[in-house]
């Protein structure tokens, strides 16, 4: 499971980064504590599905593209 966690966060690292975002706008635009964002680029929480849909829409992508 960790392992997920893992990919999910390496793979939205490198998205949010493709739009050009920084963890800080992320944080504003979802209403996430901005070190709960670095958190779950790092791997270190297992996140909703809920988050990855407002993450997904935040950074203008689809959930699909998010998963591992």
């Amino acid at each position: 499971m960790k392992d997920l966690a893992k990919s999910f966060g390496y793979i939205f690292k490198g998205k949010r980064k493709e739009a050009g975002l920084y963890q800080d706008e992320i944080a504003l635009r979802s209403g996430i504590d901005r070190s709960y964002v670095g958190r779950i680029e790092r791997g270190e929480v297992n996140i909703s599905l809920e988050k990855v849909y407002l993450l997904a829409e935040v950074i203008g992508c689809s959930p699909k593209d998010l998963l591992p």
